[in-house]
């Protein structure tokens, strides 16, 4: 009866086994990690991706509540911008400058990016994004999620959609647009329903979508201003 004989290696040392480890935890660390995009670029994704990107508050925490129905809030880098879409409410204000992983997705066609409180993380310094002007007619996917300044005459004056919101309409000779006040961004009711037609107003405000409308969307009272003179 032969015997055979079987050569197992030597178990590694105490030093190579504790690298292994560090090794091992920091691939695991690695494989949770998303690279920071820009924003541009992750709008670019497809619905469901998982992207992480960093920029400036431009539209506060909770201000667009009545008609998104969550505490979210608006970022925006060099290259674009996004409304983040949360449950909680974050207690960081304009400029703060904020790091979010997320999920892309849609609402109402309006591109947004959701996400929960473990996966924003709150940058130390502030930036305050200045907005861009763009003409009424140009309010429009290419702006979708920056903050934009809009000024026109008034076409159609006030309207309301409570609980969401109200409604009034601009033209400064480019297209018409819509300018959406959002309940909770804390407009005076009845200082919106005194403007009329053929008054011309000046909006600062997040470029948004409803559907296939495209919209100004102000985020406070000093948003908007009525102009006594045409530009």
């Amino acid at each position: 009866m032969s015997s055979s004989s079987i050569t197992s290696s030597p178990a590694p040392s105490l030093p190579r086994r504790r690298a292994l480890a560090l090794l091992g935890a920091f691939a695991f660390a690695l494989a949770g990690c998303h690279p920071i995009l820009s924003i541009s670029d992750a709008r670019s994704r497809t619905n469901g991706s998982e992207v992480t990107v960093e920029g400036a508050v431009t539209v506060p925490p909770g201000a667009f509540v009545s008609a998104m129905g969550d505490e979210g809030f608006a970022l925006q880098d060099d290259t674009g911008g996004i409304y983040v879409k949360m449950a909680e409410k974050q207690s960081f204000g304009l400029g703060a400058r904020v790091r979010v992983t997320g999920t892309l997705d849609e609402q109402n066609q309006l591109r947004i990016l959701k996400t929960v409180p473990a996966d924003v993380d709150l940058k130390s310094g502030t930036e305050q994004v200045a907005p861009r002007d763009v003409t009424t007619g140009g309010v429009n996917e290419s702006v979708e999620g920056q903050l934009i300044r809009a000024s026109g005459a008034i076409t159609q004056a006030f309207q309301d959609d409570s609980p969401y919101g109200y409604k009034l309409y601009i033209n400064d000779g480019t297209g018409e647009v819509q300018v959406f006040v959002h309940v909770s961004a804390g407009f005076d009711k009845a200082a919106l329903q005194a403007l009329t037609v053929g008054q011309r107003i000046a909006v600062v405000g997040l470029a948004a979508q409803y559907e296939t409308t495209y919209e100004v969307a102000p985020r406070m009272p000093s948003d908007l201003v009525l102009q006594t003179t045409a530009p």
